[in-house]
Parts: structure tokens; sequence; C-alpha cells
């Protein structure tokens, strides 16, 4: 499973990362990206990420 963050919606706050660091990462631009598959095991990390965001921009990517 792939997640994405849309990075015209992205704040930067950082809120993903502090929850679920091996799924996300703060770019050179200041914006969270994903590192990589979201494994089973993480999923549960991944939808905690989804739900604090203030912005609502990260989403389960669908392609």
């Amino acid at each position: 499973m792939w997640i994405m963050v849309d990075q015209d919606t992205c704040l930067g706050c950082g809120s993903c990362e502090a929850v679920a660091p091996e799924i996300f990462s703060m770019n050179g631009d200041g914006k969270a990206e994903a590192l990589n598959e979201v494994t089973e095991d993480q999923k549960a990390a991944a939808e905690e990420a989804m739900g604090i965001c203030p912005v609502s921009c990260i989403s389960w990517d669908e392609e």
C-alpha cells in the first residue's frame, strides 16, 4: 500500500512524522512525504497520521 501527501496542501507541521517516523519525513521544502510503501504492520500508524493531519492532505494512493 502506498500513501500520498498532497504537497500543495501540506503545511509542514510535522504531526505525521511525529506519529509515524517510519512512514513520513519532511523534505527539503519543509513538507511531509512518504518514505516507503506502507506495510500491513504500519497501516494503523498511517491511519493515525491521516486522522491528525490538520489539513487532511494524507491519503491512500489509489494507483
